[in-house]
């Protein structure tokens, strides 16, 4: 993978991983995760802020998510960022950004 669109993330599934499969017989997984950072204010405030970030895997490694992954698990994923649009059912277009997994790691015990 090249370095000039990778993504490294740590961090636990907001919901149940979604399995979607192909005529083909291939799958998709999507879920996810929530991020945290912290930081102290100038105040000495502590501050917590979560980032959500949406997840989509393919192949083997959706067959893997869909086996391991649930709700809660903590989850290392490296993988890179893309970018797609759609029309929602009002006609509006919606953009989607969303990190291709291309490496699991699966951590913790829940």
């Amino acid at each position: 993978m090249s370095l000039r669109n990778k993504v490294t993330l740590i961090g636990h599934t907001g919901k149940e991983v979604e399995i979607f499969n192909f005529e083909n017989g291939n799958k998709q997984a999507t879920v996810s995760i929530a991020t945290n950072d912290y930081y102290t204010k100038a105040n000495g405030e502590k501050v917590e802020e979560t980032q959500w970030h949406n997840l989509v895997a393919y192949g083997k490694t959706a067959e893997i998510m869909e086996k391991y992954v649930s709700k809660g698990k903590e989850i290392a994923i490296e993988g890179k960022l893309t970018y797609r649009s759609y029309d929602d059912k009002d006609g509006t277009k919606r953009f989607v950004t969303e990190i291709r997994i291309e490496e699991l790691i699966l951590l913790g015990s829940k």
